[in-house]
């Protein structure tokens, strides 16, 4: 990780702590508030705000505590990282709140079927809950900017119970002002209006249930892995859009706190190179992590068989895998049993023990790879990896050179052969050669001509062994 990278980490971490620091400070005034005021007034509405007031509080203290550990880099037993902590601590809120709930809709009925308590609304009881939304909207949005800045669930659990708290307030507000008017204005109505504040406190309750609710799917939603809606499938559509990539398999993913860590599976051309295969999940990543920014992305390439590919191309495809190098492939088909020739090339310095193993390898291999081929004839040869100790004497076997050209010209047409060059190895000599053909001719013709030039040289030049036949299109 970058110097700058680190720095932004460490930074992003201290703005978190700040932000759950702060929400502890408000959420314990509030509370200390609430209670007094509370008690002075008799307001079930207003204590049941203290008793949201002080899940909040606790909340506030559990994500301080989850946004402190979170922080904590991968280690060897959680090798995911701390983030599921503040999904955790978002889960307790969620019961703390129900909890909360269960109690004040319970004193709530007892007051509005059972018992009568008075309640006496003063302008300080206003003033509280006055000061309360103001609080309460400060703080929400506050907390809200830092949990969308840093992707972080328990700021945003945070940010909701005080956003809540507005609205419940407003709603105990209202309980108290009915109250208010049955005792100063509709004093015929005061017993009913007097009820208006344990129905105020129902109303509190059904709100922080709708919200907890809300907040607790959410919240085990991310710590069974749930994926959110339509994230793998943008995903998938955005990394099948890249270049090199067949289709696309199955995306994992899953969420740690304010990260999300992708596993995924793409199918691509079995015959590319190692090289740019890797480029090609470069690329996925780099699509990946634009549709989820700071992603931990892991791309796993599979090979796939490309569409209409021809046998002899899957079967370049096997040698490649084993390291090895095929040509002049030829098939012959009968019934749907393919018999199939090739040329191995293996390093000069094998013994023949070592280099039929690698054939009988390949052969093993192209079977199973391919089952409709029944049988593999293999002709071994040189690769020519070892470093010869020819001499050149051209200038001195002109004789060897006016033979090659006889008999090149016998196979080619007159005139075909050139640039001969003869060297010297030991008592052996090696011929190389260049040759026009007709421009018309396919290549298949063009490799048996070449092919009977060779054989038609070792056999009439005593003590040549080696012919290499370069191909020229005529008139070039």
């Amino acid at each position: 990780m970058s110097s700058d990278a680190s720095l932004s980490t460490i930074s992003a971490e201290q703005e978190k702590k700040a932000a759950a620091g702060n929400s502890v400070i408000a959420a314990l005034f509030l509370t200390s508030m609430k209670l007094v005021m509370g008690f002075i007034t008799g307001s079930l509405g207003i204590l049941a705000e203290a008793a949201h007031s002080g899940l909040d509080l606790v909340a506030a203290i559990v994500t301080f505590l989850a946004v402190h550990v979170s922080g904590k880099p991968a280690d060897h037993d959680h090798t995911y990282g701390h983030g599921k902590v503040e999904n955790f601590s978002a889960l307790i809120e969620t019961v703390l709140l129900f909890i909360t709930c269960a109690w004040i809709i319970y004193e709530a009925v007892q007051r509005v079927f059972f018992r009568s308590i008075e309640i006496n609304p003063s302008l300080w009881a206003f003033l509280v809950m006055a000061v309360s939304i103001g609080i309460d909207v400060s703080r929400s949005r506050m907390l809200y900017s830092a949990a969308r800045k840093h992707h972080s669930q328990a700021l945003e659990a945070d940010a909701l119970h005080f956003s809540t708290d507005v609205w419940s307030s407003s709603v105990v507000i209202g309980g108290l002002l009915l109250v208010w008017l049955g005792k100063n204005v509709f004093p015929r109505h005061a017993a009913l209006l007097q009820k208006s504040d344990a129905v105020a406190a129902l109303g509190v309750a059904f709100i922080v249930l709708l919200v907890s609710y809300k907040l607790g799917k959410r919240t085990i939603d991310v710590l069974l892995d749930r994926a959110p809606d339509g994230l793998p499938q943008k995903i998938s559509k955005a990394a099948g859009g890249i270049e090199g990539v067949m289709s696309v398999g199955p995306v994992r993913l899953r969420r740690s706190g304010p990260s999300y860590f992708v596993d995924m599976t793409v199918d691509v051309d079995r015959n590319l190179s190692f090289e740019r295969t890797h480029a090609i999940a470069e690329s996925v990543e780099a699509c990946v992590q634009s549709v989820t920014p700071g992603a931990d992305v892991v791309i796993h390439t599979d090979p796939r068989e490309v569409e209409r590919e021809t046998m002899a191309k899957r079967i370049r495809a096997v040698a490649y895998r084993n390291q090895m190098s095929v040509h002049n492939i030829s098939m012959h088909e009968n019934k749907d049993r393919v018999y199939v020739d090739l040329h191995l090339e293996v390093d000069d310095h094998l013994s023949l023990q070592q280099a039929h193993e690698m054939a009988t390898h390949i052969e093993k291999d192209l079977k199973e790879d391919m089952p409709e081929i029944v049988h593999v004839n293999t002709h071994i040869e040189s690769r020519g990896t070892g470093m010869g100790n020819g001499v050149d004497v051209t200038s001195r076997e002109q004789r060897i050179v006016e033979k090659v050209k006889q008999l090149t010209d016998e196979i080619a047409g007159a005139s075909r052969c050139h640039n001969v060059m003869v060297q010297r190895h030991g008592d052996r000599f090696s011929v190389s050669l260049h040759c026009n053909f007709e421009k018309e001719l396919s290549i298949i013709q063009v490799h048996d001509m070449s092919t009977r030039i060779e054989e038609r040289l070792k056999d009439r030049i005593p003590g040549l062994d080696r012919v290499l036949v370069h191909e020229e299109p005529k008139g070039r």
